[in-house]
C-alpha cells in the first residue's frame, strides 16, 4: 500500500486551487516563484547564466507580446499570448505541433502580423493591430534568426557568411568583428572553408555567428538541433547556450523537444492550442505543472484518481496523508482528485495476486533502468522506474509503494 509523505503544506502551484494565470505577464507567471519561501531561504535559479532570482520589472524587458493573437481564416493559430523576455534571458515556446508557438516566433520576427494585440522590441513598438496596424518590416527590426536548416550561402566561405549582415562596418572593422565570432563558436581554423565541408554541429555554429553579428536585441532559434542526429543535439545544446550566454544576448527559442527545452533555457513557456499555459523556470514547470496538460507534456505522467476525506487521499494504491499533496487545504475535503505521479514516485514490489494493487503488462528498457507500465485493480495504469537489475515478468502481480520525498502536484475533477 501507499506509503504516506510529511511534507508540509505549500502554495498550490497548480492550475486547479490558487493557480495562477499562465498567460500573463512574466512578473505576474512567476510571482510565486520569487523571494523567501515560508521556510526564510531565497528561492533562486539553478540555471547556469540566468538571474539568481525570479525578480525582474517591464524596465527589463527587451520584448514585450501584449494580448497578442493570430487568425488565419476561421482558424485562430495564437489566442491572447502576452509575455515579457528579460535582457539576457534564453525563453524557450514548448508545445506540440501546431499549438501556435512558431507562428508567434514569426510575429516576433516580422514575418506575420498579428491580428491582435502588439509587440514591443526594446522599448519601440514594432507592430500594433489596434493602432491603426502600425507594422515595422522584419529588415527594420534588430532581431537575428536561425533557422532549422540554417540556410547558409553555400558560394560564400565561413568568413563571408558571418560578415554578410556587417554591411554598415568598414573593412577592418568587419575583419575583426567575424574573428571575435569565430573565437566565441570555436571556429577559428575553419574560416576559408565553405558550407559543404562542413559537419551539422560546424554549420549551426555558423549559422550562430552570422545571426549576432549585428549584435541583434534578440535572437530567434527555430527548433535549431532538429536537423543533427541524437548525439550532436545533446552536445550542440550545451555549446549553444555558453555560447548566448558567452554574447550575452536575448534569446526565444521554439521547439517541441521538451528534454531541449528543460536542459537549455532560463524559463519555458509551454504553449496549447494557441495560448500560454505556464512560464517559469524549467524546473518550475515540470515540478509544479499548473495544468494537467503541462504534466502530461512534460515527462512520463500518471494519474491516480482519489478523494479526499478528513485528510487522507483514497487510491487505486491505497490511502496516505493529504499533506503529502501540494497546498492542501481541509476546504477540498470530500473532493475528488487526480494526483499527479511520475515513475520515481513510485516502487512495486512482488506481492500475492489476492493483495496485489495490479499486474505489470508493459516494460521499457531505457539503458540504466526499466519503466514498468502497471496496471491496477481500479481500472488505472501507472509507471514505476526501477534500476535495471530489478526485473519484473509481464502479468506479474506487484503491489505499488508511494516513495516520492516532494509534494504531488494535483487536480480536482
Amino acid at each position: 500500500m501507499a506509503h504516506s509523505q510529511g511534507t508540509d503544506s505549500r502554495q498550490v502551484t497548480d492550475r486547479a486551487p490558487g493557480a495562477s494565470s499562465a498567460s500573463a505577464t512574466t512578473e505576474g507567471a512567476v510571482a510565486d516563484e520569487a523571494g523567501p519561501r515560508d521556510d526564510g531561504s531565497q528561492v533562486t535559479d539553478s540555471v547556469e547564466g540566468s538571474s539568481t532570482e525570479e525578480t525582474g520589472s517591464e524596465a527589463d524587458s527587451v520584448l514585450t507580446l501584449s494580448d497578442v493573437s493570430k487568425e488565419f481564416g476561421p482558424e485562430r493559430a495564437v489566442d491572447g499570448v502576452s509575455l515579457d523576455v528579460r535582457s539576457g534571458e534564453l525563453l524557450t515556446f514548448l508545445g506540440p505541433s501546431g499549438c501556435g508557438k512558431t507562428t508567434t516566433l514569426r510575429m516576433i520576427a516580422g514575418l506575420e502580423e498579428p491580428t491582435e494585440g502588439s509587440i514591443a522590441l526594446a522599448g519601440e513598438t514594432v507592430a500594433d493591430a489596434d493602432a491603426g496596424n502600425a507594422f515595422v518590416e522584419p529588415e527594420r527590426r534588430d532581431v537575428g534568426i536561425v533557422f532549422q536548416n540554417f540556410a547558409l550561402f553555400p558560394h560564400l566561405s565561413v568568413r563571408e557568411n558571418i560578415a554578410f549582415g556587417l554591411s554598415d562596418a568598414d573593412e577592418a572593422e568587419t575583419s575583426a568583428r567575424v574573428d571575435e565570432l569565430l573565437e566565441l563558436v570555436e571556429m577559428t581554423d575553419h574560416g576559408g572553408k565553405t558550407p559543404d565541408q562542413l559537419s551539422g554541429g560546424q554549420k549551426q555554429r555558423v549559422a550562430l555567428a552570422r545571426s549576432l553579428a549585428p549584435e541583434p536585441d534578440v535572437l530567434l532559434l527555430d527548433e535549431p538541433f532538429s536537423n543533427l542526429d541524437v548525439r550532436l543535439r545533446v552536445e550542440m545544446r550545451e555549446e549553444v547556450r555558453r555560447i548566448l550566454k558567452a554574447a550575452g544576448v536575448t534569446a526565444v527559442s521554439v521547439t517541441h523537444d521538451q528534454e531541449e527545452a528543460l536542459s537549455i533555457s532560463d524559463r519555458v513557456a509551454v504553449m496549447n492550442d494557441g495560448s500560454i499555459e505556464q512560464v517559469g523556470r524549467p524546473e518550475t514547470v515540470f515540478e509544479r505543472p499548473e495544468s494537467k496538460f503541462v504534466a502530461s507534456f512534460l515527462g512520463r505522467a500518471s494519474f491516480l484518481e482519489g478523494s479526499l476525506r478528513e485528510g487522507q487521499v483514497e487510491t487505486g494504491v491505497g490511502r496516505f496523508n493529504a499533506a503529502t499533496l501540494e497546498g492542501y487545504d481541509t476546504t477540498y475535503d470530500g473532493a475528488p482528485v487526480d494526483v499527479l505521479v511520475r515513475p520515481d514516485d513510485l516502487r512495486a514490489t512482488p506481492a500475492d495476486e489476492g493483495v496485489a494493487d495490479g499486474v505489470v503488462v508493459s516494460r521499457q528498457y531505457v539503458g540504466p533502468s526499466f519503466i514498468y507500465r502497471v496496471e491496477l485493480d481500479s481500472g488505472e495504469a501507472v509507471h514505476c522506474l526501477h534500476n535495471h537489475v530489478e526485473e519484473f515478468e509481464l502479468d506479474q502481480s506487484v503491489s505499488i509503494d508511494l516513495i516520492a520525498d516532494h509534494p504531488l502536484a494535483w487536480y480536482p475533477r
